[in-house]
């Protein structure tokens, strides 16, 4: 009975036998004919390509992409291939074909860093859950299962699940499943409330308009709640104009100086306790303060109804 001897040094079924043909590649010098015998090469060896490229499938990229990709591995292999080395075209070009694909994903697919540790969690928790869904069939396999199979703990399965993930980040403008209305995931994001600014304003100088004489409140309630003009308000109290807007300016500056006061007063209490007054550094001063923009009066506490000037000059 005769007997089949397998003469193949390659572990795929259906590689070509190409040996003969890369020592006459690497013999013929540039021109038509090597380039025709190299094109043979790489369309022999495709199959191969594809297969490999196959294994990289459900990680946010394309088949065709991936395809394409292995070629291009499969023609640097190729090119590269030294056939006096005594080494198989396979064992060559397949680490070549995989290099090429990983090198893909690490420069032109992952949108958010994952550390080293964390990919290699993710290899580990991709290959036991597929090799427990071929044990219980119709449901995916468990956390703890997944643990045990791998010989992980089940927290570094759950973050190798998270770096399944992190191939491609959501677009905001994306529409949230389940939507009728268009309704985008930014559309669920808060914005900054200016109004949270004019409340920290007013708390601050409270205490400031407290400590003034009767007249100079007086004043700054009849100019900034009343609408009243300052010729009105001399008329009022019976003072003159002049005065008034003396008044007014010294007693918003003086407000002024003291929230800053107070202000500068908290950020070096706060750095002698070796703390910041904010989660971005130094509290800012209120409005009313030098280079803060606008002033203090601006952040007086406003009776039902009153408006505020934009500045604390009055017109004359």
């Amino acid at each position: 009975m005769p007997i089949t001897v397998r003469t193949k040094q390659h572990p795929h079924d259906d590689a070509p036998d190409t040996a003969a043909a890369f020592v006459r590649l690497a013999a013929l010098p540039e021109g038509a004919d090597r380039q025709a015998l190299r094109d043979d090469l790489v369309r022999d060896w495709l199959p191969m390509a594809n297969r490999i490229a196959l294994r990289y499938r459900g990680r946010g990229e394309s088949t065709e992409d991936l395809a394409q990709v292995a070629a291009l591995g499969l023609v640097k292999a190729v090119d590269r291939y030294d056939p006096e080395r005594g080494n198989a075209f396979e064992s060559y070009a397949i680490p070549t074909i995989t290099g090429e694909i990983k090198r893909h994903f690490r420069d032109h697919m992952w949108v958010l860093h994952v550390p080293r540790r964390v990919q290699d969690l993710r290899n580990r928790v991709r290959a036991a859950a597929k090799e427990l869904s071929q044990t219980i069939p119709g449901r995916r396999p468990t956390v703890a299962e997944i643990a045990a199979h791998a010989q992980m703990t089940e927290d570094d399965v759950r973050a190798g699940f998270e770096a399944l993930d992190s191939f491609t980040a959501l677009s905001l403008d994306a529409e949230l499943p389940g939507s009728d209305d268009g309704y985008a995931l930014g559309d669920a994001l808060g914005e900054s409330d200016t109004g949270f600014d004019l409340v920290i304003d007013r708390e601050a100088v409270k205490p400031c308009i407290a400590a003034l004489p009767e007249r100079e409140r007086t004043i700054l309630y009849l100019r900034f709640f009343g609408g009243m003009t300052q010729g009105r308000i001399a008329e009022h109290l019976g003072i003159s104009q002049m005065h008034v807007s003396r008044l007014l300016s010294g007693c918003c500056a003086r407000v002024r100086d003291e929230a800053l006061a107070d202000h500068e007063h908290d950020d070096e209490s706060d750095r002698g306790r070796g703390r910041t007054a904010g989660p971005n550094g130094p509290s800012r001063p209120p409005r009313g303060a030098p280079g803060a923009g606008g002033c203090v009066a601006s952040s007086l506490p406003n009776p039902p109804g009153s408006g505020l000037p934009a500045d604390c000059h009055s017109p004359k």
